[in-house]
C-alpha cells in the first residue's frame, strides 16, 4: 500500500512539476519590456524630441513559448486630449524563447505631450493579445 501510494505521489510531483510550462495563460505567452525611443541606428534618444524628428518607437518582445509564435507589433500613439495620432504596426515570428526589439517609425507633426501605447497580438484579424501592453511618454517640442 505504501508503494503504490509513493508511486501516484510521484505521479503527481511529476505532473506538477511539467504543468506550468504549458499552462501558461493567454497575456503570458509573451512579454514586452524595456519601451524606448531609438534613432534610425537604434541608438537611445531621450524622451523629449523636436516637431518633425524621426524617432524610432522599440520594445523588447520576448516569446515564452516552448513553440513559435507569430506576432504583430502595433504602437498607437495618442495626443494630450487622448485621440490617436498616428497607428503602425510590423508583423513576424518568434521562435521559443526567442527575444526580439522591434521599431517603428513617427515623425510628430505638432508639439505637445504624446503616448504612445505598445501591443505584442497574435494577429490583426483575430485580435488575441500576446501580453499586457504598456506605455511610453514622449514630449515634443
Amino acid at each position: 500500500m505504501i508503494s503504490k501510494s509513493l508511486g501516484i505521489f510521484a505521479i503527481l510531483a511529476i505532473m506538477i512539476s511539467v504543468t506550468p510550462a504549458f499552462a501558461l495563460t493567454e497575456l503570458e505567452r509573451a512579454s514586452i519590456a524595456d519601451p524606448r525611443l531609438v534613432n534610425a541606428f537604434g541608438a537611445p534618444v531621450s524622451d523629449k524630441i523636436n516637431v518633425n524628428q524621426q524617432i524610432q518607437i522599440s520594445a523588447d518582445i520576448t516569446n515564452h513559448q516552448i513553440k513559435s509564435q507569430n506576432f504583430v507589433y502595433i504602437v498607437q500613439i495618442k495626443n494630450e486630449a487622448g485621440i490617436a495620432v498616428s497607428l503602425g504596426w510590423i508583423s513576424g515570428q518568434l521562435t521559443p524563447d526567442q527575444k526580439l526589439s522591434p521599431s517603428l517609425s513617427w515623425s510628430p507633426k505638432e508639439s505637445g505631450e504624446f503616448v504612445a501605447e505598445i501591443f505584442a497580438w497574435d494577429g490583426l484579424k483575430n485580435h488575441s493579445a500576446l501580453s499586457e501592453y504598456t506605455k511610453l511618454s514622449i514630449s515634443v517640442s
